[in-house]
């Protein structure tokens, strides 16, 4: 503490300490705030479809549902199994496993921040400067910017990032991390790369960066990348002893049918390209008369590399995104604490122009992951129908129309899949690649083995409501094209329609 001796004996603090503890709690309203602000965001945003799904997905296993045979999920069993603790809790308090889970969530923020901010605490990798903007843009990157994208994979698997980058950051600029830092950091990898095979090719990216920036090859087989790779065999084994339906069932159909994907073209001109790439810019404009320090390169090579996975996923939706977009944003974090800390290391006054720049690009990417099929409408006539916990299926490619709907209404889901996603796959290869023969050859065993299982989940469940989605497809037409659906939906009646959903209800209901 710098202090001052007066002549009457009183100790007056300097204005450099006074300006530092009004940072701090400064800094400690700000997080609390946007904490508070994500919190409220949960209860304001509809629930997450492919959350909701996989909810359902975990209750059934929990059950004694097989995953791949009886429960059909495309994505290896980590998917999954990242919920069931959300949902083994749920149970013990009686919640709604949907809250659990963002509980959960949002404390893995804040172990997560907590863990980084302790391995980068003694660190040069920050200055004093840069460590609440830094701190305030993970915390909004990580509770707000995602938005409906809340809960899934990709946001997790940042989540459990930062302790990773955190530990890089003290490498990068050749300080030598703690081994309890590099153990949480080595967890963290792995379980991030359980998720999908893609983040793999986007670490290594990161690692063969600072391999060449220390010239150290070593880096490549650090502490924490052999825990990390240990994590993700015992994983791959305990996919093969457990769920050997995934290779023999689901691989064939990811191969010729999943595979399907939007061209490079559309790709690069999804919003989420020109959010990413705006972003580095007015990051790097901040940087420019400081060059790109080793951190700042750290950051940037990460929100690059995730672009490369984005792409190579060609699938365009905006979750695939997140994860590129939440290291610009840090890159954008690190860049605002080194231009608001002059040279002489004294703050500067806050830029308006930076603000609203900031602003502008926070929102714009907040609408970008909010961008999703939002049928909250149907709720209200799904209740008028006056049926407690009724059994929904749905006649739809997209998994927004019968989720989160089916557990927002208390109902029970009866399809032992998602959605129609090879019809929709098949719709979709009609529409853009000129009704390719040879592709759609291979697609039809799979559709009429889909075909087939939604009749058998029809007859089996005997569902109170089926849901006919005309909204983001020609689905009434494509159940028309079935005499065996037809003949099954003559026992049900148009309640209504709403936003080109019909709503049928079983006569007997």
């Amino acid at each position: 503490m710098t202090i001052d001796v007066q002549a009457d004996g009183g100790f007056v603090l300097q204005p450099v300490k006074t300006a530092e503890r009004w940072s701090g709690l400064t800094g400690w309203l700000v997080l609390v705030t946007v904490f508070a602000v994500g919190i409220l965001m949960r209860q304001l945003v509809a629930a997450n479809s492919d959350v909701s799904w996989l909810l359902i997905a975990g209750e059934r296993w929990l059950e004694g549902q097989r995953l791949y045979s009886e429960i059909l999920e495309t994505n290896p069993p980590m998917a999954v199994l990242v919920y069931v603790p959300g949902i083994l809790l749920a149970r013990a308090l009686d919640l709604p496993a949907e809250r659990v889970v963002d509980a959960m969530v949002m404390i893995a923020v804040v172990l997560s921040l907590g863990l980084s901010a302790s391995i980068l605490r003694r660190s040069t990798a920050l200055s004093a400067g840069q460590r609440w903007p830094l701190a305030i843009t993970a915390l909004l990157v990580l509770v707000v910017l995602p938005v409906q994208s809340f809960g899934q994979r990709e946001h997790i698997a940042v989540i459990e990032l930062m302790p990773v980058f955190a530990v890089l950051a003290l490498r990068i600029n050749r300080e030598a991390p703690s081994l309890w830092g590099i153990a949480v950091a080595g967890v963290g990898l792995g379980l991030a790369l359980c998720f999908k095979p893609h983040f793999s090719l986007a670490m290594l990216s990161v690692y063969a960066l600072l391999a060449a920036r220390l010239k150290s090859p070593r880096i490549l087989c650090s502490l924490e990348t052999v825990i990390a790779a240990a994590l993700v065999v015992g994983y791959g084994a305990c996919t093969v002893m457990f769920f050997p339906e995934y290779f023999s069932e689901m691989w064939p159909l990811i191969r010729d049918v999943y595979s399907v994907g939007l061209p490079l073209g559309e790709m690069v001109m999804k919003p989420a390209i020109a959010l990413w790439a705006i972003t580095l810019m007015a990051a790097l404009a901040l940087q420019q008369d400081r060059g790109v320090r080793p951190t700042m390169l750290l950051l940037l090579t990460g929100a690059i590399a995730f672009a490369f996975v984005y792409l190579l996923q060609r699938k365009g939706w905006p979750y695939h995104s997140y994860p590129m977009m939440a290291f610009a944003w840090l890159g954008f974090g690190y860049a605002i604490g080194s231009w608001e800390t002059g040279p002489d290391q004294q703050p500067r006054r806050p830029s308006i122009g930076t603000a609203a720049v900031a602003a502008s690009l926070f929102m714009a990417g907040m609408v970008w992951f909010n961008h999703v099929i939002d049928v909250r409408m149907l709720q209200p006539a799904i209740a008028r129908l006056g049926l407690a916990h009724p059994t929904i299926l749905a006649i739809s490619g997209d998994g927004g129309i019968g989720h989160p709907l089916t557990r927002a209404v208390g109902g029970i889901w009866a399809s032992r899949q998602q959605s129609l996603l090879i019809a929709s796959y098949a719709n979709y290869v009609r529409a853009t690649e000129s009704g390719d023969s040879r592709r759609l050859a291979v697609f039809q065993s799979y559709l009429e083995r889909e075909r087939r299982g939604l009749i058998d989940d029809f007859r089996r469940t005997s569902p109170a409501i089926v849901l006919v989605d005309n909204m983001t497809g020609h689905w009434g037409q494509w159940l028309r094209a079935s005499p065996e659906l037809e003949r099954l939906l003559r026992d049900y009646r148009l309640s209504e329609t709403v936003g080109d959903i019909d709503i049928y209800v079983r006569r007997s209901s």
